[in-house]
Formats: structure tokens, sequence, C-alpha cells
């Protein structure tokens, strides 16, 4: 999967959005993010394109990192909330695409609840 493969993907998914909010700060100035309902569900370095940072369950972070190289520490995020996941590594892009749609569903119903309180 290339970028631009990634990117058509993200945006399939109903209601996302993408932005490079990073393009005042020189050293991460490449970095473009998936939204839904305002709020960031991955991103990528569109120059590197070399990992894609996303949320995931807490519950399964340990697990996806045992079980898959590819799955490491998240870019600048917390790690009890979000993973990194390496491409062209032991993850298939379409595993990749099913951790991307996790991520999408995490945010997107938390959206709902805080929407609904």
């Amino acid at each position: 999967m290339n970028v631009e493969e990634f990117r058509d993907f993200c945006l399939s998914l109903p209601g996302t959005t993408e932005k490079m909010p990073f393009q005042a700060f020189q050293s991460v100035s490449a970095i473009l993010a998936f939204y839904i309902g305002g709020h960031i569900y991955c991103y990528v370095d569109i120059d590197r394109f070399d990992v894609c940072t996303m949320k995931c369950p807490p519950s399964l972070i340990d697990a996806l990192k045992e079980a898959h190289e590819a799955v490491g520490p998240p870019h600048n995020m917390n790690p009890k909330y979000w993973i990194g996941v390496k491409f062209g590594s032991d993850l298939t892009d379409s595993e990749i695409k099913s951790l991307v749609e996790q991520s999408y569903s995490i945010v997107k119903d938390s959206r709902k609840r805080r929407k609904s309180n």
C-alpha cells in the first residue's frame, strides 16, 4: 500500500476529513492526520510513509505488540491509548486497514458517548 492508497482508504470511512495540522512546525510539517468529528483517529508522515499512529483499545495493545513486529509505540501520543504500526512489516495491508477502522470506530463512538451525556 502506498500513501495515496492509504489516504483513499481513510477518506472512504464516513465523515472522515483530513488536515495537515502541524505545518507551522518544521520538523513535523508533513504529517497528514485523519479526523472523525473533529478528532484525530490516525496520522502518517507523507514524506516517509513508514509508520501510522492510531488509537487502540488499551486491552489489546500489549497483545498486538507481542504478536507483531510492526506494532510499537506511537509517535507523540499516549502509549496507553495509541500505537504505531510500521508499513511493510509483518501486518498485511488488510490487517492495517482493520486496525485503522478500529481506531476510527473508537474515536467515533467516544464522540457519540460524549454527546449523549
